[in-house]
């Protein structure tokens, strides 16, 4: 698999996705940041500062982020990492993670970077993929790797604290790769 990735959503806009770098911390930390806020996808309860989130994003993981470019400037939409999941032995299951901006949900970016993320891992020798920690409530993500062909193998009841004090539970899904 060759970065960069040229691809055109579904409203026909344009996205780029390349290899997240170090350029570009601040804005991975930044679009986490705004998901945390939402409390609907991520474990975090406080936004992450730049060595946490470099730590998250980045230490054991290959983050891959989508970039909106015109003339003047190149803003982050969307990103994923990709990581082993468990090591030696272990190895060859991989493990994803997924963020993207509010603005740009429903456009078909999230189902690319599924599909590329999928490739990816392939193409890295990856047998599978795991999600350990899909919140039961979040119903668009697991609409979307059910589409991309991940099957729900179980859960972790109450697993996630909702902001109002009530729980849900984590789904863990997996996909065969070979």
């Amino acid at each position: 698999m060759r970065f960069p990735i040229h691809a055109t959503l579904k409203d026909g806009t344009p996205v780029e996705l390349i290899p997240a770098g170090a350029d570009d911390l601040s804005a991975v930390q930044n679009l986490h940041r705004v998901i945390i806020e939402e409390g609907t996808s991520y474990p975090h309860q406080e936004p992450l500062d730049a060595q946490d989130t470099w730590d998250f994003w980045y230490s054991d993981r290959l983050p891959v982020g989508a970039y909106v470019s015109d003339r003047d400037r190149r803003d982050l939409v969307g990103v994923f990492y990709l990581k082993a999941n468990f090591p030696g032995r272990a190895g060859k299951v991989a493990n994803a993670g997924f963020i993207v901006d509010p603005g740009w949900r429903n456009r078909g970016l999230g189902h690319l970077l599924g599909t590329t993320m999928l490739d990816y891992a392939k193409n890295l020798g990856f047998h599978s993929v795991i999600f350990n920690l899909v919140f039961a409530e979040n119903h668009a993500s697991r609409r979307l790797w059910k589409k991309l062909g991940f099957v729900e193998i179980g859960s972790v009841p109450k697993a996630v604290q909702n902001d109002d004090g009530t729980f849900q539970d984590a789904i863990i899904m997996f996909r065969a790769l070979t």
